[in-house]
């Protein structure tokens, strides 16, 4: 007889943990408390089986009853496994693997940036199957209306980040004093519809003819925009529609980043 694969040992999981988690996820995807029959039917356990589940969580901490109404909602323990969550968070490691399968799903370069001190920074790139000669890498300051990457970025911060970010050595921007700053807020309002309308936003044959580019914006649970998504690609092999495949898959990837930073999206 054969010992076991040491990746098959270590990939065995715990069912009545996997139970438990099921309870516990429909509690946090409930809008209030939940009576015993309803979070049964939400999270797919009988009600006599889920209440043994019910008792070690309320031990633990991880959900509470009511006593008046005898509903559970989650637990000070689940508060503090979510704060903890949160404070160890990274905004980068959870959008690299992201970007890595898009890049290798697409063929297409993929970049991570960042708001620096000096606008959108890119922080990661990945390079395409096929070389593609561009100006894009790690530490490269992005012009905020010049490419896909910078307009993602004005379609979601506040006017006053991109006021000083606009301004540099001009000191305080002011938009009645400078014509330049002016015209850049009518920009600024043509990348915010395009984004509601379409959750990405696009750099047509700009700033590199011939180039295309998709770019969207991951936010955090407060709904702070925290990082961008671009891919890039030859006009050749990158359709520029809005209903395009690269289009979509850009808009997805920036959804999962959102996700994996506990973003909820408003309803549509």
């Amino acid at each position: 007889m054969q010992p076991a694969d040491p990746v098959e040992k270590e990939q065995r999981a715990v069912q009545s943990i996997e139970v438990g988690g099921r309870i516990l996820l429909a509690l946090a995807d409930s809008p209030g408390p939940m009576n015993l029959k309803d979070l049964g039917a939400r999270s797919g356990i009988v009600p006599s089986r889920a209440h043994p589940y019910l008792v070690s969580f309320g031990k633990l901490g991880l959900i509470e009853q009511d006593p008046a109404t005898g509903q559970y909602a989650l637990g000070p323990a689940a508060l503090q496994l979510g704060l903890a969550f949160l404070h160890q968070l990274d905004p980068f490691k959870a959008a690299l693997p992201v970007a890595q399968e898009l890049a290798a799903s697409t063929g297409h370069a993929v970049a991570l940036a960042v708001w620096g001190n000096f606008g959108p920074t890119i922080i990661r790139m990945i390079e395409a199957r096929q070389p593609l000669h561009i100006a894009m890498r790690a530490g490269t300051v992005m012009s905020i209306w010049g490419t896909a990457t910078g307009r993602a970025f004005a379609a979601v911060m506040s006017s006053e980040s991109i006021e000083q970010a606009l301004a540099g050595p001009l000191g305080e921007p002011d938009f009645k004093k400078f014509p330049l700053l002016i015209h850049r807020s009518r920009e600024l309002k043509e990348a915010a519809a395009e984004f509601k309308l379409h959750g990405v936003v696009r750099a047509e044959g700009k700033p590199i003819p011939g180039v295309n580019a998709f770019s969207a914006a991951a936010f955090d649970h407060e709904g702070k925009p925290v990082i961008v998504i671009t891919a890039t690609g030859h006009q050749d092999t990158f359709p520029a529609g809005w209903d395009s495949p690269i289009a979509s898959a850009v808009r997805a990837a920036a959804l999962q980043i959102s996700s994996r930073l506990g973003w909820n999206p408003p309803p549509r």
